[in-house]
């Protein structure tokens, strides 16, 4: 059986974690700053969890764990 492909855009924006999710980062935190309130700013800046019931596709899009 040959080697499965990893697909490389949900490769540069998730990491799996030890225990098993899947760890992003929010958009909107790039430019455009001055518009946005400190809280949503704040809130964008921490990282965000893919829902377990979104686990199997990434699971298959990033089958060794990138």
């Amino acid at each position: 059986m040959q080697k499965l492909k990893t697909n490389r855009s949900v490769r540069k924006r998730m990491r799996i974690t030890k225990t098993g999710k899947a760890k992003y980062f929010k958009a909107g935190r790039r430019h455009l700053l001055t518009g946005k309130r400190s809280k949503r700013k704040r809130i964008l800046g921490k990282p965000a969890y893919v829902a377990k019931g979104m686990m199997k596709s990434i699971n298959k899009l990033l089958p060794y764990g990138a």
